[in-house]
């Protein structure tokens, strides 16, 4: 989930005008990712050795929630500005699956394993009915909003990233520009106003199999066609990819199309924070449109489901939901209005190795649950001490899951995006007129 992408605090500019390939890290971005991987770890422990604050606090404030739309919000922040910066849909899709697939692996290869032996929890019921099918599923990262049982239950943020992903692209290869605020604006009004109306994976219930099957050769064609170097089979591609995408987060989430439709609208928002900064949105205009994002929001979340569509959430995500969601926006503008200053090193560490935390602490957790032993029996002052192993144990699996795993995946992904961009691509947007069909200039 928290997909680390190297930004710059400026917009210099290169002498072919366009951004800067490489630029250094944003302390801030990497504090707001320490404190998102915190808050998540945070979430999943409570039940295993802190149920007095799951009972207490949880109803007013979900801190895994908290983690995760802060997460969204870095993540629009960045990945977009790192499409721009390269220009290249094939290196941005290189750097991508290089930056999001090696860690990930280690990870469900980590679960699988524990499942076996009897450590964790077990394997999600309903994922080894059609293990083809699952892991299918999964190698899309869309496997959320397919249908199937996420084999890591932190998993289910990377689908809406991949989509996140998926629209930015088309939009880039279409020659949409300046549009993210719209997007955000959007995006945010059809979640306060259709999103208790929409289904809740519909398409799965009805074909389970043909389902993620035709999902998968659909974004293999469209991300492949996108990668080419002909202008008339990329337009082909950004129609498939975005008509897959909407399709999927429309009619075929599990979390419900409000929570669905606002996390796509938080993190074009956050792309549009970046747009403002950088220059390229006006800055008045498309602040206002910003801020009635969070509202909309807000008001989605407290709405209850129409239940005449059979297949929605009987619940809306409620007032826990709608406060972390709150306090998230407001740490990130936090964090923006300081990112001039210096940020504690801790936490910036914390933010590099995000990624990992977010994907290995839920190992961590089911052993930790395994070897620490009935929690009920357990004084205060050991179920705290218990917590303090786990994260220092949860922080050690990132640190090396990191420099062992990630570093190395990066590097390879940025040589293989050295040689793919000595390949020219054409220029994203709509093929120039031929001079026939250019209007006359009209005379002063």
């Amino acid at each position: 989930m928290p997909t680390n992408t190297l930004t710059t605090e400026t917009t210099e500019k290169t002498a072919n005008g366009a951004p800067p390939a490489t630029a250094p890290r944003m302390g801030w971005l990497d504090a707001l990712r320490g404190v998102a991987a915190l808050a998540v770890v945070f979430e999943h422990s409570l039940d295993v050795l802190l149920p007095e604050v799951r009972r207490t606090a949880s109803p007013w404030f979900d801190f895994g929630r908290y983690g995760v739309f802060l997460f969204f919000l870095v993540s629009g922040y960045v990945v977009s500005f790192s499409l721009i910066r390269r220009g290249s849909v094939r290196t941005f899709w290189i750097g991508r699956l290089f930056r999001l697939y090696p860690a990930w692996l280690a990870a469900v290869g980590l679960m699988l394993a524990l499942g076996a032996t009897g450590v964790s929890w077990g394997l999600p019921q309903g994922l080894g009915d059609r293990p083809w099918i699952s892991a299918v599923a999964h190698l899309t990262m869309l496997q959320d909003l397919l249908g199937v049982p996420n084999v890591v239950n932190v998993f289910w943020t990377l689908s809406y990233e991949m989509v996140f992903y998926l629209l930015i692209t088309a939009m880039f290869i279409a020659g949409v520009k300046g549009a993210s605020a719209r997007v955000s604006l959007g995006f945010g009004v059809a979640a306060a106003i259709l999103g208790v109306s929409l289904p809740s994976g519909l398409l799965a219930a009805r074909w389970p199999g043909g389902t993620p099957t035709v999902a998968a050769l659909a974004l293999a064609a469209g991300i492949a066609a996108m990668v080419s170097g002909r202008r008339a089979v990329r337009r082909a591609g950004v129609a498939i990819v975005a008509a897959l995408a909407l399709t999927l987060l429309v009619l075929d989430s599990r979390i419900g199309g409000v929570e669905s439709l606002c996390i796509i609208a938080t993190m074009f928002a956050g792309t549009a924070v970046r747009g403002i900064q950088d220059g390229r949105l006006p800055a008045r205009r498309a602040a206002a449109m910003i801020a009635v994002v969070p509202v909309l929001t807000l008001l989605a979340g407290l709405r209850s489901p129409d239940p005449w569509t059979g297949y929605g959430p009987a619940q809306p995500p409620g007032v826990d939901w709608s406060l972390a969601v709150a306090a998230a926006w407001l740490t990130f503008l936090g964090g923006l209005a300081l990112r001039r200053r210096r940020m504690p090193r801790a936490l910036m560490w914390l933010g590099l190795v995000s990624y990992s935390v977010y994907l290995l602490h839920p190992m961590v957790v089911q052993t930790v649950w395994r070897i620490a032993g009935d929690r009920d029996s357990m004084p205060l002052w050991l179920r705290l001490a218990w917590e303090g192993v786990l994260v220092a144990a949860v922080l050690v699996a990132a640190g090396l899951a990191h420099r062992y795993i990630e570093r190395p995946a990066q590097r390879l992904g940025r040589r293989l995006s050295r040689r793919a961009s000595a390949v020219p691509e054409p220029p994203a947007g709509p093929p120039p007129l031929p001079p026939a069909a250019r209007p006359e200039p009209v005379a002063p």
